[in-house]
C-alpha cells in the first residue's frame, strides 16, 4: 500500500506512543487507511578514544521496542492490515518523510526525552511544523507530579506556602 492509504504513527515505547497507536487505529477506518507504525533509531554520537558499541544491538533494541509497543497497544487484537517499519535516522526528519502523502501522521505529545513541563515535545513539534499531511498530537493525561521537586532533608519537611 502506498503512503496515501496509511495513517503513520511514530512509536518510541512511551505511553504517548501507545495511545497514539490506539487513536490511529480508531481513526484509520474513517480515513479508509491502515495503521503504519514507525520506530526511528540512530547510532549514538561517537567520540575519539571510545570503544565503538555493538551497532546491531541498537537496531535490535528498536525492533524490540516497536514490537512491545504494538503489543501493549493492542495485545492480540491488532488492527487488520497493521504494518511496522524500523527507520534509521533522526525521528523528526524520518517521521515527516514517512508521513509524506499519508492520510495522517499521529504522534504522542511527549516521548521519553525532554523536560518536564513542556507542552509539546521536540519530535511532535517538528512533525506539526514540517509534515505535509495532517498531524494529530495525542495527549496522555500525566500524573499530577510537580514540575519542580524539592530535594534534600530540609526541603521535604518545608511548607512551600510559608516560604
Amino acid at each position: 500500500m502506498d503512503a496515501e492509504g496509511k495513517v503513520v504513527v511514530g512509536v518510541d515505547g512511551s505511553e504517548s506512543s501507545i495511545e497514539a497507536l490506539r487513536y490511529a487505529a480508531r481513526v484509520a477506518p474513517a480515513l479508509d487507511a491502515r495503521v503504519h507504525a514507525v520506530a526511528c533509531w540512530n547510532f549514538p554520537e561517537m567520540y575519539a578514544g571510545y570503544v565503538p558499541p555493538d551497532f546491531d544491538a541498537f537496531e535490535a533494541s528498536a525492533a524490540k521496542i516497536l514490537a512491545e509497543t504494538v503489543d501493549k497497544a493492542f495485545g492480540p487484537d491488532a488492527p487488520e492490515g497493521l504494518t511496522t517499519e524500523l527507520v534509521r535516522g533522526p525521528a523528526p526528519e524520518k517521521l515527516v518523510e514517512a508521513g509524506a502523502g499519508a492520510r495522517m501522521l499521529v504522534v504522542g505529545r511527549r516521548g521519553h526525552g525532554g523536560f518536564l513541563g513542556l507542552h509539546l515535545g521536540s519530535v511532535s513539534s517538528a512533525c506539526v511544523s514540517h509534515a505535509d499531511c495532517p498531524v494529530l498530537v495525542v495527549h496522555v493525561k500525566e500524573s499530577h507530579r510537580p514540575h519542580h521537586l524539592w530535594w534534600g532533608s530540609k526541603a521535604k519537611n518545608r511548607d512551600p506556602a510559608k516560604g
